[in-house]
């Protein structure tokens, strides 16, 4: 609150007067944070009905949020239990449904491309990559959001996509490719050692 006090020019008393306590603070910042992302999402979402494009589009708004409130959202990111007496279920609401959001974006993709993946593995790894960046992001090496978004989801969707069940059919072809080789090959074999003796017996 003193840091805040500094940077803001209001007294520590001011603050204590407006927000009551620390924890009302974060409450605030936290609320107004998830539901400015999620408002938005949902209106971005309506922009297009195909499945990898609105993961796209989740990605990016997440992105340009973050990017623009990196401060804040290390804040957050370090805060995530501090909220009690009612103040975090609240705030736990918002980003249940944030989640169940991504992850009905992730089931929406496993029906369109008939994949096999975790789609909970996969909600929790993107929200992985999205969220720490501000450990190592750099705006001279790393571009803008768009720039990020785009790279973010291309390694990500990637992976999702080139998924276990792609593999498994992969694995098939090839092992029905190996034998069928096998097969032939021995056929060929088989007729040269009869061609061999007929030779040798003539």
């Amino acid at each position: 609150m003193r840091d805040l006090s500094r940077a803001s020019g209001m007294s520590l008393a001011g603050l204590y007067h407006y927000f009551g306590s620390k924890e009302r603070l974060l409450y605030l910042i936290q609320k107004h944070t998830f539901t400015t992302i999620l408002e938005k999402l949902k209106t971005r979402l309506d922009e297009s009905a195909e499945s990898e494009q609105r993961i796209r589009i989740f990605i990016l708004n997440h992105l340009e949020y973050f990017l623009v409130n990196q401060q804040g959202m290390k804040v957050l990111s370090h805060e995530d239990e501090a909220l009690k007496n009612g103040l975090g279920s609240e705030i736990a609401a918002i980003k249940r449904e944030y989640y169940r959001i991504c992850l009905g974006l992730m089931d929406a993709l496993k029906r369109e491309r008939h994949l096999d993946f975790d789609a909970r593995t996969a909600v929790m790894s993107l929200f992985g990559m999205m969220n720490w960046i501000y450990t190592w992001y750099n705006p001279r090496v790393d571009g803008g959001a768009d720039e990020l978004a785009q790279r973010m989801g291309d390694i990500f969707l990637r992976g999702v996509i080139s998924d276990r069940s792609k593999h498994k059919l992969h694995a098939t072809e090839s092992g029905a490719a190996r034998f069928e080789g096998a097969r032939l090959q021995a056929r060929r074999s088989g007729k040269s050692k009869s061609r061999a003796g007929f030779s040798r017996r003539h």
